[in-house]
């Protein structure tokens, strides 16, 4: 299992410990491979996910039932965003089982019948493989669990999606058939059994050919696969062909190239880049975006997602692994013969940002991407989700060591995952020598939610920045003034927690005190930094994204007033 997992790139194991798991742990953090604590088991899951988003795969080890079940919300988040993550668990010897009830089992007392399955069963009604390994069953017989679970990993890896092992815990110690492990670049075939691509590759040419304004507008296929996106954008750059993101594909390539326009979403996009968009481009290649939309990356079904029902475009999608026939296509495309294309970025003027101006949402992106312009590192952003999430899609960061510059779950919107995504990102950084910085952008909710994990990042004298957007409630789909919105209080000192972890804090609420102790956190480049931005909850403070999704949702409702900002806010002024 080392072996293994020392061959797929991975030098982490993230995890949690227990009696199950204690032969595992044992077997496996030695020989370069470090079993990394975690502050509970749905954490050490999400930092598994990091992993795979910023290092191509990731391990999570924990115990039998009490230990892997609170991972299935991680599992489905990697399920969800096309993560390749191994969830490893503890479990009863071979010969514990069908004996008696056992701790940590699904077992009530008045149960007939003993269920040792509950986790496989529980992972497996996520659409995820979930094998226990099994030892031999008679003398002579070959002991094939090492293979089983090389097995269970490449699959994971070749369709990037999570498994399920249980490992009982008398096989960890056990022979098992020796195995010649191949090349990883070698586990995937380059044959692609579909004809016509060619054709495929021909009818586009053409198209581009035909086309004077025309758009590569990418996905998550494209953010998921690093070979893919580098040839995109080489594509793009040798013609001149601006390219544009799906929401959800966020955080691939440098928003600060004058090629890229941003991420796209109808009503909810940049005012420059939407009139751009809508009104001069001819053609749009759809590449790699999902099967199904999904409604947020939609423009939320407000009807307002040109891209989505523009007649001129040619929609790429795969369905075979790693994407090779995207790959294949967008290799063709670099060689084809292709005119030089005229394209003027839109022009986007920067904001007047007054020194003594309140600091808050509506003008956090713009404060950032300001700062950013100075710097002459990248930053990785990591937002939690909520009004931190929706405001950093103003942003525009640019490129990064790590090769990832936002970092999220956008497709499963699971909270509690920034600060454990942020600790992976933070020691991803540092063990490779980078000169990036994380920085962590989160509200009330979200930051209560794991501030646990903060130890971690202490224990390690991680670097790590967090801006703290504080206004005591949950108020992202806040529809009322019950306890439950309120997920904080007044009286939390935010600034002696910060202490506690060894880090320090500061109250900035002007756009100048925020400026200079940003400048000074990312120059430090030490420790645990936090800056609390006190927020209101007054509509001209919010971002853009979620003053319009309020306002969308206002006039759903029928509201008379809402109905007619709406369709000013979101109505494309025709440029001739």
């Amino acid at each position: 299992m080392r072996q293994i997992i020392r061959h797929f790139g991975a030098d982490t194991v993230y995890g949690v410990g227990g009696d199950f798991a204690a032969n595992l742990i044992a077997a496996l953090d030695q020989d370069g491979l470090t079993i990394s604590p975690s502050s509970n088991e749905m954490h050490a899951g999400f930092c598994a996910c990091a992993q795979a988003e910023v290092q191509g795969m990731g391990f999570c080890l924990t115990t039998y039932t009490v230990g892997s079940l609170p991972c299935t919300t991680a599992a489905a988040l990697a399920k969800t965003e096309g993560l390749p993550v191994v969830f490893i668990s503890g479990a009863p010897g071979e010969d514990e089982v069908h004996q008696s009830s056992i701790h940590h089992m699904v077992q009530p007392g008045d149960s007939w019948r003993a269920e040792y399955d509950a986790a496989l069963r529980a992972f497996a009604a996520l659409g995820i493989r979930a094998e226990r390994l099994q030892g031999d069953r008679a003398r002579g017989q070959p002991n094939i669990s090492a293979f089983r679970f090389f097995e269970l990993v490449k699959h994971a890896w070749l369709h990037r999606e999570p498994v399920f092992i249980e490992v009982p815990r008398n096989l960890v110690f056990a022979l098992t058939q020796p195995l010649a492990l191949p090349p990883v670049a070698q586990l995937q075939s380059d044959e692609i059994p579909f004809a016509g691509l060619q054709a495929v590759l021909e009818n586009i040419v053409a198209k581009f050919r035909a086309a004077k304004h025309p758009l590569v507008y990418f996905g998550v296929q494209v953010r998921r696969n690093p070979e893919l996106t580098q040839l995109m954008v080489a594509f793009c750059h040798r013609f001149h062909i601006p390219y544009a993101s799906h929401w959800f594909a966020k955080g691939a390539v440098d928003e600060t190239h004058p090629l890229c326009l941003g991420g796209y979403n109808g009503a909810f996009s940049d005012p420059a880049i939407r009139t751009f968009i809508e009104n001069q481009v001819d053609y749009v290649l759809d590449l790699g975006t999902s099967i199904i939309a999904q409604d947020t990356a939609s423009a939320f079904q407000t009807g307002t997602h040109f891209i989505a029902d523009f007649p001129n475009k040619t929609v790429l999608k795969s369905t075979v692994p790693r994407e090779k026939e995207l790959v294949r296509i967008l290799q063709g495309l670099l060689q084809a013969e292709l005119p030089q294309y005229h394209y003027s970025a839109p022009a986007r003027t920067a904001p007047t940002l007054a020194a003594d101006a309140k600091m808050d949402f509506h003008v956090l992106t713009d404060v950032l991407n300001q700062l950013q312009a100075e710097q002459d590192f990248g930053t990785v952003f990591v937002p939690e989700v909520g009004n931190s999430f929706f405001a950093s899609f103003g942003l525009a960061p640019k490129a990064t060591q790590l090769g990832v510059n936002w970092l999220a779950n956008p497709w499963y919107a699971a909270m509690g995952t920034a600060l454990p995504y942020a600790r992976v990102a933070a020691e991803t950084v540092r063990d490779a020598g980078h000169n990036d910085r994380v920085v962590l952008i989160t509200g009330d909710g979200g930051f209560h939610f794991q501030l646990n994990e903060l130890i971690h990042v202490q224990k390690q004298g991680l670097p790590l920045t967090i801006i703290y957007m504080r206004n005591d409630v949950f108020h992202l789909g806040k529809s009322g003034d019950g306890p439950i919105y309120h997920c904080s209080t007044s009286g939390f000192d935010v600034h002696k927690l910060v202490q506690a972890y060894g880090g320090e804090a500061r109250r900035c609420e002007t756009i100048g005190e925020f400026s200079a102790y940003y400048r000074e956190c990312l120059a430090a480049h030490s420790g645990i930094r936090l800056i609390e931005v006190p927020c209101s909850l007054e509509p001209q403070y919010q971002c853009r994204e979620i003053a319009l999704l309020n306002l969308y949702i206002k006039s759903r409702n029928g509201d008379p007033q809402a109905i007619v900002a709406w369709k000013a806010a979101t109505q494309v002024h025709n440029v001739e």
